[in-house]
């Protein structure tokens, strides 16, 4: 602990920036910066499913079908995060973390821009339909290789008393990247015509993205080469650990980290692309009403995250996330009454079910970090992060839309609710077992 202390107090000193030190409000911008950047391609690809790829990729399919096909390549980037993970892990052994950082932002930009040329499906067939899911599998791939270490080194800087309320700083990143992300949709909806927009249009956003990728690299890189997170390297408190011993290691709490946070996980697609999706198929309402909605959402988003990092430093982070499974799980029985109440119902749903998923997706990383000592944290929370991810966000809008398409709009609530039970479970689990989660 002595050299966390060294490394807070030198974050804290406001050296000469021609030395490069950087502060913990420097380190919060470039979380952000990076964290935005990743979801923004990511709800640029996710709302395209709905409003593109149907038409573009799986013409040939009814509407419903073509959306399910669509959701099917959404979760081909959250199968290949984790191996993308182990595979970055072995980069940043070989070469270090600038050159692992680098060519995994490199991969997720390059992918991200090479979707907006992709012809359709009537131009290339087949063809088409394989090059998209190539393309998202590099994406995943490349978010596998995203982990900076950023978070925990910004946890580290700080005083205990405030690490719950720096934890929720990078899931700052998803509310502010959806935002953006509906409002360049809405943006290019309203101005051109259906054709238009699904000839061309759509196209913009995977361009945008790769501008906004090359701007979070340089704000992260500039983190990642200061002599403060060398202290941490050399310490070990950020160092990559290989695979094999960090299982065996760590494998338990590996495992529970992986469903503790997973009715947040859950609920992260459930108020985003699920109701984007229902709404789309099943109303006359036009999309950007709903894509306004993902905004407004966004907004209460971000309010419940700051919220969950006050709330976090006052009565710890696991029991906010237990209290926050309960509320997502009563959620889970009114959320499908909300949405099949029209325009206003589905607005309700999308506010009501960010400002819940905020209070526990606020602290979901910092619970998963701080199960692990400082020697596997950095390689554990990275795979543990992953592997969660996938299970828990990535197959939500293939199978809640599957289902509710078959059996209504109660069985999505049946499947977030069984993202509740794992939750609750684990966290039971962990303190039956009196695993401590740390704050060191």
């Amino acid at each position: 602990m002595a050299t966390s202390t060294q490394t807070g107090s030198r974050l804290n000193t406001g050296q000469d920036a021609d030395d490069h030190h950087v502060s913990p409000s420097d380190i919060a911008v470039g979380v952000i910066i990076g964290r935005t950047s990743e979801f923004f391609d990511f709800f640029v690809f996710s709302i395209a499913c709905v409003l593109v790829f149907p038409a573009r990729l799986f013409g040939f399919l009814d509407p419903v079908e073509g959306t399910l096909a669509s959701f099917v390549l959404l979760a081909l980037a959250f199968v290949a995060r984790p191996v993308g993970t182990v595979i970055f892990m072995a980069v940043d052994r070989a070469v270090g973390r600038k050159g692992k950082l680098t060519a995994a932002l490199l991969l997720l930009g390059t992918s991200t821009v090479a979707m907006g040329l992709v012809p359709s499906y009537d131009t290339l067939g087949w063809w088409a339909i394989a090059i998209m899911a190539l393309l998202r599998i590099g994406q995943g791939l490349a978010l596998g290789g995203t982990w900076d270490g950023l978070p925990s080194l910004l946890a580290l800087s700080v005083s205990r008393e405030k690490r719950g309320f720096y934890a929720m700083i990078p899931q700052l990143g998803a509310p502010i990247g959806l935002a953006v992300a509906a409002l360049l949709y809405a943006y290019l909806l309203i101005n051109v015509s259906a054709d238009e927009f699904v000839d061309w249009g759509w196209r913009y956003p995977f361009f945008v993205a790769f501008a906004i990728n090359v701007v979070a690299l340089f704000a992260r890189l500039r983190i990642v080469a200061s002599p403060e997170f060398d202290d941490m390297l050399n310490s070990s408190e950020l160092r990559p650990s290989r695979i094999r011993p960090t299982l065996k290691q760590d494998g338990k709490s590996m495992i529970l980290g992986i469903f503790m946070p997973l009715a947040s996980f859950a609920m992260f697609h459930m108020v985003t692309i699920f109701p984007l999706s229902w709404v789309f198929l099943y109303s006359n309402d036009p999309p950007e009403a709903v894509l306004y909605s993902l905004i407004w959402g966004s907004v209460a988003g971000i309010v419940s995250i700051v919220a969950s990092g006050y709330i976090a430093d006052k009565i710890g982070r696991r029991r906010l996330l237990m209290l926050g499974a309960l509320a997502i799980g009563a959620f889970a029985v009114l959320g499908p009454l909300l949405l099949a109440g029209g325009r206003e119902g589905a607005t309700t749903y999308i506010v009501l079910g960010f400002v819940l998923l905020g209070l526990s997706f606020g602290q979901s990383s910092g619970v998963i970090a701080s199960l692990f000592g400082k020697k596997n944290r950095y390689t554990a929370s990275a795979l543990v992060a992953s592997l969660s991810w996938m299970f828990g966000a990535g197959f939500a809008p293939l199978t809640a839309l599957s289902m509710s398409s078959v059996l209504g709009l109660w069985a999505a609530g049946v499947y977030l609710g069984s993202g509740v039970i794992c939750t609750v479970i684990a966290i039971q689990t962990s303190r039956r077992g009196q695993m401590e989660i740390t704050d060191e």
